[in-house]
């Protein structure tokens, strides 16, 4: 009895060890395999933005928080465009931001492939969209920067200072 009990621990331990192997194995095949893919982009030609990316498993992110415009007047009372600028100024701003927070993390805007735009009402209760769309052309899908982005634009009832009337995230990878 005792020699069955020892045969059956033994052929145990070597299923054990031969499934851990083929495990091991079949994870480096898998991972060999994600090795220098490129990043997908699904193109629309007719559309300023792109369908989809596909991004492989060995890249890099880099993900930006919410950013929003720069004070241009602190002097300039609450509410008044002076203060932030209009949507197309503050957008310029948050674009220019953008670009320098992907700089320190080693990233540029060509490496961007999606945004997260908020858009909430100005004063007289419009959201401007083509302000966001025409600073977003002066910095992606251009001559300068061919690249475009997958993207969310959401309109908002407001952000949380009511003088901002925009706010982006962005999302890059390399």
């Amino acid at each position: 009895m005792k020699k069955v009990s020892l045969i059956c621990a033994l052929f145990s331990l070597l299923l054990v060890v031969a499934c851990s192997v083929q495990i091991e194995d079949k994870a480096v095949e898998v991972s060999s395999d994600n090795k220098n893919q490129e990043i997908v982009k699904f193109d629309r030609p007719d559309a300023s933005i792109l369908k989809g990316v596909k991004i492989p498993a060995d890249k890099l992110y880099f993900y930006t928080s919410g950013l929003v415009a720069d004070l241009i007047n602190p002097d300039a009372a609450v509410g008044k465009y002076e203060r932030y600028g209009d949507t197309y100024q503050q957008s310029i701003s948050i674009l220019k931001k953008i670009q320098a927070t992907l700089k320190e993390g080693g990233f540029d805007l060509e490496d961007v492939f999606f945004l997260r735009v908020y858009l909430a009402p100005n004063k007289e209760g419009i959201v401007d969209w083509d302000a966001w769309f025409k600073a977003y052309g002066e910095y992606f899908n251009n001559e300068d920067n061919p690249n475009k982005v997958a993207r969310s634009t959401i309109a908002v009832y407001a952000l949380a200072n009511p003088d901002l009337l925009i706010e982006i995230e962005a999302v890059a990878a390399k």
